[in-house]
């Protein structure tokens, strides 16, 4: 009965998680919480989960990224690859990207490259954008270190006592996999729409103008008296006066002859700002001196203001930038900008204001597309240094002269004591959420395994292929995983996954490394649908591009990704009896 009732929990949380109202980190410690609770897990399992090994180990990695993200070398060298015809350049910017995946968290790689791609004029950047983020999928399959998903594999391996995986164990699958897709994303670059975009096209329509007349009763008097503060639709951005910007815009500002208002909102409300005396509106559009503050930024899936709204988060005042307009994929989002939930991978225009850049919770909330620098760039001998002692900490894992964790450890003290890395940012940028999800997903998986629940899904999986054999089985289990991957996020696919490819292996009487492999190959199978997957997002409001886009581009890749998996697993991984 107990086995029924965990599988029932389990449904729920899957139906939860599809749905997306709550974060998967609540989710999953809910549900933690809940087992524990009700006597299904102990305190002391409770606690082994969130001190796993290869837990610690993913956390040390994304902290260590922290600073090897800042190294310029991305940047120069994207700068080359991107010369020549779309599918040379195309094939050449994947391959880049598909090897830098490969050794670093791949969110950093792609966050790198999008403003380079974005800003380049040698090819609209929609036909660049999503074969820049599907390769970084592609290299994070090649390594254990390459993917989040490889190291929550790894720890749900480790906690059930199987052995641990291997730095290259990947390698086998993974590289004859991404070569095949990168050539797929090559042949079919024709498919992706090419979406130029102009300075007119993202920023005029987002703003309209009007001059306060000489005579005019608004002089004289602040923004808060002029009740410019709660019109309809509009929203007051900025003032120009004098040849400068008076950007933001504060209730207690004074209003002068001469002054030009700039406001941003639904620009056909231009009727609320009839009632105002001595105020002559004349047009939609900014002029070069505003233009010049503009910039571009895509919320980060690390952001604190995601699913809240500008008016919730005093925006203005948090970042000193004020909010032009935002785009979801293709369309410009309209109304009220500030009553309008902000998702991540949501494109927002800012008027940044002269402290916009000093502002130290940037890089957890934005990919800057455009502008200035958000933290400073390593210099050519500290990018050198850090990424030869990131490379040489790799190679000591691989070759077993030093555990992967004990080299991360001294990795991140040499960066902290550099100063490269600063005990500032971790705090700012510490992964919370994915501690959370990964921790108490253990637990749950924990669980599944000793309540019989994952019992009872492997005889169900036994029952359902016993005529086929072990090969459609680790086909099911692929398919299952795929098709989480797509539904919620890939760990969170992995986590629900794995007790299913575990029973599974164990029900047919077989080493379960295959299963635990398609496993791992499954969770980063996520092509079709941008909202799954973190780079997905970055790329889909930056390339404007729209669902179909992804479906377009994505189901050849997808279709070659799996059947050179299902090919390749059983050969590199054969099923010996357990």
């Amino acid at each position: 009965m107990t086995a029924y009732l965990v599988l029932g929990s389990i449904g729920l949380l899957l139906a939860l998680l599809i749905h997306g109202r709550i974060s998967p980190a609540v989710l999953f410690a809910s549900w933690a919480g809940a087992y524990h609770l009700l006597g299904l897990a102990s305190q002391q399992a409770v606690l082994s989960s969130f001190s796993n090994p290869a837990l610690a180990t993913l956390i040390l990695l994304l902290l260590v990224s922290l600073a090897l993200e800042r190294s310029p070398f991305l940047d120069h060298l994207s700068e080359l690859l991107l010369k020549g015809r779309t599918a040379f350049a195309t094939l050449r910017l994947a391959s880049f990207t598909c090897l830098a995946s490969a050794f670093m968290n791949n969110t950093a790689v792609v966050g790198a490259l999008l403003g380079t791609v974005t800003r380049q004029r040698r090819h609209p950047a929609s036909k660049l954008l999503i074969p820049l983020s599907y390769a970084s999928i592609l290299g994070g399959i090649t390594t254990l270190v390459g993917t989040s998903t490889n190291l929550v594999v790894n720890s749900f391996a480790v906690e059930a006592g199987l052995p641990a995986l291997h730095m290259f164990q990947f390698t086998l699958v993974g590289l004859p996999v991404a070569l095949a897709c990168i050539g797929v994303l090559a042949l079919t670059s024709r498919l992706l729409p090419a979406n130029r975009s102009t300075d007119s096209e993202a920023r005029s329509t987002y703003f309209l103008e009007a001059r306060v007349m000489p005579g005019s009763p608004m002089i004289g008097r602040s923004i808060e008296d002029n009740r410019l503060r709660s019109l309809d639709g509009l929203f007051l951005l900025e003032i120009e006066r004098e040849g400068r910007l008076i950007s933001p815009v504060g209730p207690a500002e004074v209003l002068r002859a001469d002054d030009v208002l700039v406001f941003t909102g639904e620009i056909g409300k231009v009727q609320a700002l009839q009632r105002f005396a001595g105020l002559e509106v004349f047009g939609a559009g900014a002029d070069a001196l505003l233009k010049s503050n503009l910039v571009e930024v895509v919320l980060s899936n690390e952001s604190d203001i995601a699913n809240r709204t500008l008016r919730e988060v005093d925006f203005r005042t948090m970042f000193d930038a004020g909010v032009v307009g935002i785009r979801r994929g293709d369309k410009r989002l309209t109304g009220q900008l500030g009553r309008i939930p902000l998702h991540v991978g949501d494109s927002l225009l800012l008027a940044a204001g002269p402290d916009f850049f000093q502002h130290r919770n940037l890089d957890r909330n934005f990919h800057v597309l455009n502008g200035s620098g958000v933290r400073p760039r390593m210099s050519a001998p500290q990018s050198t240094a850090s990424l030869s002692a990131f490379g040489l900490v790799i190679l000591l894992a691989a070759l077993g002269w030093l555990p992967l964790f004990a080299g991360l450890l001294l990795l991140l003290a040499g960066l902290l004591a550099s100063g490269l890395l600063t005990l500032s940012e971790m705090r700012r940028r510490f992964p919370f959420e994915l501690l959370v999800v990964i921790g108490a997903a253990l637990t749950i998986a924990g669980v599944v395994e000793r309540s019989g629940a994952a019992a009872l899904m492997a005889g169900w999986m036994r029952a359902l292929f016993d005529g086929y054999g072990v090969h459609a089985a680790l086909v099911g289990v692929y398919l299952i995983t795929l098709v989480l991957t797509e539904l919620v996020t890939n760990n969170a696919a992995a986590a629900l996954a794995f007790p299913i490819a575990l029973g599974t292996a164990r029900a047919f009487g077989v080493d379960p490394t295959p299963f635990i492999m398609v496993v791992a190959y499954g969770a980063s199978a996520g092509f079709l649908i941008p909202f799954g997957y973190q780079t997905h997002l970055m790329v889909y409001s930056a390339g404007r591009y729209r669902m179909r886009d992804f479906l377009r581009a994505g189901l050849p890749v997808s279709l070659t990704y799996s059947l050179v998996v299902l090919a390749l697993v059983p050969l590199v991984f054969p099923f010996v009896a357990a």
